[in-house]
């Protein structure tokens, strides 16, 4: 998708925008920029984010990163939300309905801008990069930093929109971008607090793997070229966590697109069904998803879908996000619940 066009009401805001950030660097030694411990520079996918003050008028583009920003609460310093798959998380409503949503889906950059953010973040390089809302490029020739979760570092490309990855995705730089977020807004103890949470749930979990061979595909959305789980993303970490083998582990892309004969002919022990509320792809919820693998043809032969082991997750749960550890403990019980471990 081709960045927006910049329309005279954008640059209007671009260079409104630009004055902020200048006129915040002729403040004295008495503005918040010279907060103890400030300036802040973080190394984020190879280039460095400095803020240098707490922001106070963050922007985060997918839920992912939102989550993270008000489970550590900052929802007070946030002006802006976008890009949403599911509801909030339990337990974050209050916080979250403290914050504006942009937009559903990706909002347009004239719309980030009129926010006047101090910081934007976001969760993948579609939502933060060429193609995307903005770049960092872009948002730093107005002075603006911005910072990409680190699960989005060193994707490579492939044949997906979602890319693919060299190396399989681990828990820790799910933690890594905790603890990122909360040096840049100054909140470390809230952050080391939530990661140890965090640990202590995927020790739990990790007892209840099912000691056997249980086989898994991850259907992620769509159903005429279905966005299946490869190796080494998210649902990675859910597998390895409790010893499952994926059916698509050959695959190195994100969520490549399988067709459906070939997901047949894996014919997997268990179907792990993103639950979705967004309305951008065919078959969002899990209910459309299992109604349509019952009325196709070859996958209503499938051995999961006779014997109804679906396993609903949230689609944020599907990737990398603080999501991630509630999906390890959703798939350990829906294997409880299907009679698949102790």
């Amino acid at each position: 998708m081709p960045a927006p066009v910049r329309s005279f009401t954008s640059l209007a805001l671009i260079g409104s925008l630009a004055l902020v950030a200048c006129s915040g660097s002729t403040d004295d030694s008495d503005s918040t920029s010279s907060a103890d411990g400030y300036p802040v520079t973080i190394d984020n996918c190879g280039r460095e984010v400095t803020v240098d003050a707490p922001p106070e008028r963050a922007v985060s583009l997918n839920q992912g990163s939102t989550e993270i920003l008000l489970s550590l609460g900052l929802a007070d310093r946030m002006v802006g939300t976008a890009t949403w798959t599911d509801p909030v998380r339990e337990g974050l409503e209050e916080e979250n309905d403290k914050v504006e949503r942009l937009a559903d889906n990706a909002p347009s950059y004239e719309r980030v801008l009129e926010t006047e953010p101090d910081l934007v973040t976001a969760s993948f390089l579609g939502t933060l990069g060429e193609g995307g809302v903005t770049t960092p490029e872009a948002l730093e020739e107005l002075g603006v930093p911005s910072y990409l979760s680190p699960a989005e570092c060193g994707k490579g490309d492939a044949t997906s929109e979602d890319g693919s990855r060299d190396d399989v995705l681990e828990i820790d730089t799910v933690y890594q971008e905790i603890s990122d977020l909360a040096e840049i807004f100054g909140v470390q103890q809230e952050g080391e607090q939530l990661v140890e949470e965090l640990r202590s749930r995927m020790e739990a979990a990790a007892e209840e793997a099912p000691g056997g061979d249980v086989s898994v595909l991850y259907w992620f959305a769509n159903s005429e070229s279905p966005y299946m789980a490869g190796c080494c993303g998210a649902p990675g970490i859910i597998n390895r966590t409790l010893g499952l083998d994926n059916v698509f582990d050959d695959s190195q892309e994100e969520w490549p697109q399988i067709n459906w004969e070939t997901v047949a002919t894996r014919d997997p022990d268990v179907i792990v069904i993103g639950d979705l509320t967004r309305k951008s792809q065919t078959a969002e919820t899990a209910e459309a998803k299992i109604d349509f693998l019952k009325s196709h043809p070859v996958t209503s032969e499938m051995t999961a879908v006779k014997e109804d082991r679906f396993i609903e997750l949230t689609g944020a749960a599907m990737n990398p996000s603080i999501r991630t550890v509630d999906g390890v403990e959703q798939v350990a019980a829906g294997l409880r619940e299907l009679g698949l471990s102790q």
